[in-house]
């Protein structure tokens, strides 16, 4: 398997643009009380003052952290209704995270820091690997997913929770199956079904492999062929492709808070 660099690139470049969105992003991500924030909410709605009280600052502080997290869309707001007081029930502003909102840290992160993406700036590049550990610490326990790039199910992620992982199409016929599976929709037509599978993902000893199972379309690890059986070690961005071209499916290997491969040899 080769860890060229040419293999493992999708962007070799971003604009000018793209840099300042991307910055502004991790402006909001690299406070630490902004993360604390998302703790606090993490399970349950809470309205500003007490968010306020747990992570021990003013109103009007925890009011301007709430409002940066909303504008990169991860917390949001709704009425909901105070404790009982007194003075009886009220309604305030409870804020909570948006579904999926963690994971979509995690992709986004994930993606820019894993597929060699040229930061023409420096500064940049040390700002986005800093928050992505910083926030990987935060949060500690989220195990390493598969984010699939393209197709009609593109950006979905899949968190890998067993040691031992089926990858492949849906197989409405086939019985049914105990443990982990990633199920990919029909339009992934180059996928073999999950009752074969195309593939498994496996964990040994702390280390994520995959290996073909067989399939028709082949599997390939940074445009390398893995042979039939053949275990491949996968690190943190390396791009897997169930068969080649659009009726297959691409998907980008991430740890949270990991070191591309490259980065680290």
């Amino acid at each position: 398997m080769t860890s060229d660099d040419d293999t493992r690139t999708l962007i070799l470049d971003m604009d000018t643009d793209d840099l300042q969105e991307l910055s502004e992003y991790l402006d909001v991500l690299s406070s630490s009380t902004r993360l604390k924030v998302l703790k606090v909410i993490e399970r349950k709605p809470k309205d500003i003052r007490q968010i306020s009280a747990a992570i021990e600052t003013s109103y009007e502080n925890t009011k301007k952290h709430l409002d940066k997290l909303m504008s990169i869309g991860v917390v949001r707001k709704e009425a909901g209704l105070s404790r009982p007081t007194a003075k009886g029930i009220r309604p305030v502003w409870k804020y909570s995270l948006v579904p999926g909102g963690l994971e979509a840290i995690t992709r986004s992160l994930g993606l820019f820091a894993n597929l060699n993406l040229t930061l023409t700036d420096a500064v940049l590049a040390k700002k986005l690997a800093g928050v992505r550990e910083t926030f990987s610490g935060e949060f500690a326990g989220q195990s390493p997913v598969f984010i699939l790039l393209g197709g009609a199910e593109d950006g979905k992620v899949f968190p890998l929770g067993d040691d031992s992982i089926a990858v492949g199409r849906a197989d409405p016929d086939a019985p049914g199956r105990s443990g982990q599976e990633i199920v990919l929709g029909d339009e992934y037509a180059a996928v073999t079904r999950v009752s074969r599978p195309h593939a498994r993902i496996t964990r040994r000893d702390g280390a994520w492999f995959i290996e073909d199972c067989g399939s028709t379309g082949g599997t390939f690890v940074n445009g390398a062929p893995l042979d039939r059986g053949a275990r491949g070690e996968l690190h943190d961005g390396d791009l897997v492709e169930l068969a080649k071209g659009a009726p297959g499916a691409t998907l980008v290997f991430v740890v949270p808070g990991g070191v591309p491969a490259a980065d680290a040899a």
